[in-house]
């Protein structure tokens, strides 16, 4: 018998409903990408990450959690910030390896006190002929 993907396993107990966690396509930590975007600009506003149980918080009480890969816990947006994510909508992508979580954001999404975690702009150099 093959060994199991892991990468389709929840990494820790949850309560989210099992056709939902059936359509996930995790990471090999557990954790699916959640894509960020405020609801009244369409700002795309951070990149965070969230396990089974994140996602039933999440749907389950309107304020986006995440998984913290580096502390190891779960955090409620704004919780010690006041930089609250109301959510308005969750939505799967088509391969069920990312969220889009849209929200009413208050305050800076940006653990650096700015708007967005996407303010830092590169320079795009195309050939002339693409000009």
């Amino acid at each position: 018998m093959p060994a199991a993907d892991l990468s389709q396993q929840p990494a820790r107990p949850s309560a989210l409903d099992p056709a939902v966690a059936a359509r996930l396509r995790r990471s090999a930590d557990g954790l699916v990408a959640a894509i960020v975007r405020e609801h009244d600009t369409g700002d795309v506003l951070m990149l965070a990450w969230m396990d089974d149980e994140a996602l039933h918080r999440t749907l389950t009480t309107g304020r986006a959690t995440y998984w913290s890969r580096s502390r190891k816990e779960y955090w409620v947006k704004g919780a010690t910030s006041g930089h609250h994510q109301y959510v308005r909508s969750v939505a799967l992508d088509c391969d069920g390896d990312a969220l889009l979580v849209t929200v009413d954001q208050v305050g800076a999404a940006c653990h650096t006190g700015t708007h967005t975690c996407f303010s830092d702009e590169l320079t795009v150099t195309r050939p002339e002929e693409d000009a």
